[in-house]
């Protein structure tokens, strides 16, 4: 079993919560930008955003993957965007985790802010697509590590 460490480190615990998603089967471009986009928000706010997203009816802000992308209307700023919505629902799970992690600890979760959201790449699963004159081709699969933390803040 893989001990996974997280990249928010800090020394006061007391007042932070942290919850994380491993090896979740997403792509780590799209979950970048999302977890970049609630970045700062509260609770609510960020699971508002996300349900919007999978629904289709709110866009991300694609910041540092924008080529070749479509634009969007109804974003501010950043033209490119886009709908992740199987990320946004990986995400959620997170944050629905990262919620109860709080319940549980006793912290009033209406006062929460996400203040770290990360997600990197994590282990690439090597599979072989089969070609013609009984060739192959390398077909590699990588999944993603989503990393939430909250502070209460008054």
């Amino acid at each position: 079993m893989p001990q996974f460490g997280y990249s928010f480190h800090t020394h006061d615990n007391a007042s932070y919560v942290r919850a994380s998603g491993r090896e979740v089967d997403v792509s780590p471009k799209m979950a970048r930008e999302v977890c970049e986009s609630i970045k700062g928000l509260s609770i609510d706010s960020a699971r508002n955003f996300l349900e919007e997203v999978a629904d289709m009816k709110r866009p991300v802000a694609y910041r540092r993957f924008k080529l070749k992308r479509g634009h969007r209307k109804q974003l501010q700023g950043f033209p490119t965007g886009g709908y992740p919505t199987k990320c946004a629902r990986e995400i959620l799970r997170v944050l629905e985790n990262l919620q109860n992690n709080a319940e549980h600890r006793g912290m009033n979760t209406e006062h929460l802010r996400i203040i770290h959201a990360a997600a990197s790449a994590g282990r690439r699963l090597k599979r072989f697509e089969p070609r013609a004159f009984g060739r192959s081709s390398p077909s590699i699969h990588v999944l993603t590590h989503i990393e939430l933390v909250a502070k209460e803040v008054s």
